[in-house]
């Protein structure tokens, strides 16, 4: 996306871009998946019958325990994703000129402006109204089961 919005590039600078996108590709894909595997994990910790039945305090007191051991790993991934950011934009720095890293820099900030005007507008939309009653429906519906 960056790339049709920065000056041209130098072949070297494309290679470092490129190879960039595919490293932070890579470490994305790694937290993405520790993540899901967290929370399937935090999940099942969290609707496990000893946190719904606590008639066992000392298996209620262990369960929760492990809930906010991972809800902690939770809170380290958000530093590595925060790490993987930073780290990304200081090497982006290094393989583009000032100028271009600026260009690039309002290229994203502008990029999510129109995401979240885009979003803004869905939220607000009309509906028709047979959406709305199924809606209520499924609500209903919902606070009756």
């Amino acid at each position: 996306m960056l790339l049709s919005h920065v000056e041209p590039l130098t072949e070297q600078q494309i290679v470092g871009v490129y190879g960039l996108q595919q490293s932070a590709l890579e470490t994305e894909e790694a937290l993405s998946q520790g993540l899901d595997a967290l929370y399937q994990s935090l999940s099942d910790t969290v609707v496990s019958d000893a946190l719904s039945c606590p008639s066992n305090v000392a298996n209620y007191m262990g369960q929760m325990a492990a809930a906010m051991n991972k809800l902690s790993t939770l809170e380290g991934f958000v530093r590595q994703a925060e790490n993987l950011r930073q780290q990304t934009l200081h090497r982006l720095h290094q393989i583009l000129t000032t100028r271009q890293m600026a260009r690039s820099l309002l290229a994203v900030s502008d990029y999510f402006h129109r995401l979240r005007t885009l979003s803004s507008l869905w939220i607000t939309r009309p509906r028709a109204p047979h959406q709305d009653q199924q809606q209520q429906q499924q609500q209903q519906q919902q606070g009756h089961t």
